[in-house]
This record gives structure tokens, sequence and C-alpha cells, in this order.
């Protein structure tokens, strides 16, 4: 499935929540990834992600469809961080 995550993190989580959604998507804009991932890495990063989180401040958001082709993208200004020139 193809996700766009969005989280808002108090202060001292913030670098290990990005650490955390590094590894599992693609880094496209503050507190903001993308990409393709399975239910169960998608069921793995919530739970971690819960573990960092303060659930009564902190917030974490997941849009997710079936394939990327289902949701059409348009970045006005710079891109961030892209992720189509993979080597």
């Amino acid at each position: 499935m193809y996700v766009i995550l969005v989280y808002d993190m108090g202060e001292k989580r913030v670098a290990k929540m990005l650490k955390l959604c590094r590894k599992y998507l693609n880094w496209i804009q503050n507190s903001v990834f993308e990409g393709e991932i399975s239910e169960v890495r998608l069921k793995e990063l919530t739970l971690r992600a819960e573990e960092i989180m303060d659930l009564d401040t902190d917030s974490l958001i997941i849009f997710s469809s079936r394939t990327q082709k289902f949701l059409d993208k348009q970045i006005i200004g710079k891109e961030r961080s892209s992720i189509d020139n993979f080597l």
C-alpha cells in the first residue's frame, strides 16, 4: 500500500520519530513521509511510534491508498527530497 504519514510531536521526541520514520518511508518534508509499505511493516511502524509518542499531546496521521497511481501529487516550490533518483 502507499501511505503519506504526518506527525506532530513534542520537541523532545521529534528526532526519535524522524529516525524511526526514515527506516520505513521516504522523508519528503519536515514531519512528512511517503512511500510504499506492507501492512505488516506499517503496523510495526505504528507500534514503535506509539512507544515514542505522548498520546495525550502528540499526533500521527496516516493517509493510505492501494497504490500511488490513485493519488495525484502537486508540488509548488522546491521539492525537499526527491525520491525519483535512486541509484
